[in-house]
C-alpha cells in the first residue's frame, strides 16, 4: 500500500545503477539539499533582543533599534532577492542536472563480429603502431550508399519510413565528419589526420602543379616522378570530407560513442528509440557485410611518422 507522503511512482528508467559514480552524485545532491534547508532555517530565525541598562540615566534599552536599522539598510537587497531565492536557484541547478542525467539514452548492441574487429583495430593501431591506408578503399560515403540501396526497397517511396532512413544516414555522415578529429582517433593516428586534413583543404581545381621550365639536360627523372606522385596524392584528398576518406573501422568507433553524443541533444524518448532501431539495422547489415567494407591489412607508416606522432597530442 503506497504511503500518502510519496511524491510519485518511480518508473524503472529513472532508477540508477548502484555504483561509485552514482553514489557520489547522490551524496552531492543530498549535500546541496541540506545546505538549502539550513539556509532556509537561518532565514526564518528571529533576531534575539538583549536588554541593556544605561548607567547614567538608569533607563533600560534594547538592541532592537540596531536590528531594525540593519533590516532597513538591507531592505533594498531583500526586495531584490527575497527569502528562498537561493533555495530556488539551488533546486533549479539540481533539476537541470537531473534533467540531463535522465535524458533518453541510446545503447547500440553491436554484433559480436564487429566488436572483435574493433578490438583488432585497437591492437593494430595502439600496439602494433600501424595505420589504416587512406583514402580508404571503401569509404563511409560508399558504405552508406550501399546500405541505402539495400534498405530502400523495403520501404514505400515517399513514406515516413523512407524519409527517416534518408535523414538517419545523412545524420550519421554529418556526425562522423564533425566527430572524427575530436573523439574518434587514437593518438597514433592524429599525425595522419593532420596530414590528410591539409590535403583535403586544397581546392580540386588547384591541385595541378606547374613545374618551372628547365634547360638542364641532366635533370633527374626521379625528381619528376616524385613531383607527379605528390600531385596525385593531393588529388586523392582535395575537396573531400572525412566520410569520403575514412571507412568502416572509424564508423564503428562512432557507433560506440553514440550514447554520449545523443545525450547532448534534445531528442525525446520516441525519437531516440527510432534512431536506435535504425542504427541497429545498419550495424547488423554491416556485421554481415564486414568482409566487403573493412580493410584486409594495415600499413606500417615508417620511423619518421612514428617520431612525429610522439609530439602530436
Amino acid at each position: 500500500m503506497p504511503r500518502s507522503s510519496w511524491d510519485d511512482w518511480v518508473p524503472e528508467d529513472r532508477l540508477r545503477k548502484l555504483n561509485d559514480e552514482n553514489k557520489l552524485l547522490a551524496a552531492d545532491l543530498l549535500k546541496d539539499l541540506r545546505e538549502s534547508q539550513r539556509q532556509e532555517r537561518a532565514a526564518k530565525a528571529k533576531p534575539t533582543i538583549s536588554l541593556k541598562k544605561d548607567k547614567t540615566s538608569g533607563r533600560v534599552t534594547s538592541d532592537l533599534g540596531s536590528v531594525r536599522a540593519s533590516e532597513d539598510r538591507s531592505s533594498a537587497g531583500a526586495q531584490a532577492a527575497p527569502r528562498g531565492v537561493k533555495r530556488a536557484r539551488d533546486w533549479e541547478t539540481i533539476e537541470k542536472e537531473e534533467t540531463f542525467l535522465h535524458r533518453p539514452s541510446i545503447r547500440i548492441p553491436l554484433p559480436d563480429h564487429l566488436k572483435g574487429l574493433l578490438v583488432d583495430d585497437w591492437e593494430n593501431v595502439t600496439k602494433s603502431l600501424q595505420l589504416i591506408p587512406l583514402p580508404h578503399p571503401h569509404p563511409i560515403t560508399s558504405l552508406l550508399a550501399a546500405y541505402a540501396a539495400h534498405e530502400a526497397p523495403r520501404r514505400r517511396p515517399g513514406s515516413a519510413d523512407a524519409d527517416i532512413l534518408e535523414e538517419v544516414l545523412q545524420g550519421v555522415r554529418e556526425y562522423f565528419d564533425k566527430s572524427l578529429g575530436r573523439i574518434l582517433l587514437y593518438r597514433f593516428e592524429r599525425q595522419q589526420w593532420l596530414e590528410v586534413r591539409e590535403k583535403m583543404m586544397v581546392e580540386p581545381a588547384s591541385t595541378s602543379v606547374t613545374k618551372p621550365s628547365s634547360t638542364k639536360e641532366d635533370e633527374s627523372m626521379a625528381d619528376d616522378n616524385d613531383d607527379e606522385d605528390d600531385e596525385d596524392d593531393v588529388k586523392k584528398f582535395a575537396g573531400k570530407t572525412p566520410s569520403d576518406v575514412y571507412g568502416a573501422e572509424h564508423l564503428c568507433r562512432l557507433f560506440v560513442s553514440m550514447p554520449e553524443l545523443v545525450a547532448q541533444t534534445n531528442m525525446d524518448a520516441q525519437s531516440v528509440a527510432r534512431l536506435r532501431e535504425e542504427l541497429v539495422k545498419l550495424t547488423n547489415w554491416l556485421g554481415k557485410e564486414s568482409a566487403r567494407w573493412f580493410v584486409k591489412a594495415y600499413v606500417d607508416p615508417g620511423v619518421e611518422y612514428v617520431e612525429k606522432s610522439k609530439g602530436t597530442g
